[in-house]
């Protein structure tokens, strides 16, 4: 009898140790408001400017050929400049470089260029005949000429300096 009056002691106190207090009644608790960033129509161009680039860049390496319009095909500079607004921004621009150098649109000095600006030039010292879409820190991209395939030139290099004749900014114009 002893140890059973010992065991239901024991018992009891391990009951009692196990049972939990009162709980108290739950508390609501808030997370701190999330804002999401805004996005300005500065930003807004700034990320269509580098999505016109990345689109740009997939076409490295692409055939030039004159009057060209798609990768299959190969592509002119203007074409390049055509088929690359449309897929990356959604955008309809002129088909030949004379017309994407007349466009009513910013026309940024050298020094503030923009990726996804156009860069034009005049090769053969007259009229505009060649153009690019400028990807950032003094490079641009383009179709130059047959034989050659989509590639990216410094804007520095004397030849380009040379020939340079303006820059349209075309993202945000619309």
């Amino acid at each position: 009898m002893r140890h059973s009056a010992l065991l239901i002691l024991f018992l009891t106190a391990v009951l009692a140790g196990c049972s939990s207090a009162p709980k108290n009644p739950p508390v609501a608790v808030s997370a701190p408001a999330r804002t999401l960033p805004s996005v300005t129509p500065s930003d807004s161009s700034q990320i269509l400017g580098n999505d016109v680039v990345f689109q740009a860049f997939s076409l490295v390496g692409t055939p030039y050929r004159w009057g060209g319009t798609s990768p299959e095909t190969g592509f002119d500079c203007s074409g390049l400049i055509q088929y690359v607004y449309r897929e990356a921004a959604g955008m309809s621009l002129p088909r030949t470089t004379s017309d994407l150098y007349n466009l009513n649109v910013a026309r940024p000095a050298e020094s503030a260029l923009a990726p996804g600006d156009l860069v034009l030039f005049a090769m053969n010292g007259g009229r505009v005949n060649h153009a690019g879409i400028y990807i950032g820190e003094g490079r641009f991209l383009h179709a130059p000429s047959t034989g050659g395939v989509v590639r990216v030139d410094e804007l520095e290099s004397s030849f380009w300096q040379r020939t340079f004749k303006g820059a349209r900014r075309v993202i945000g114009s619309h």
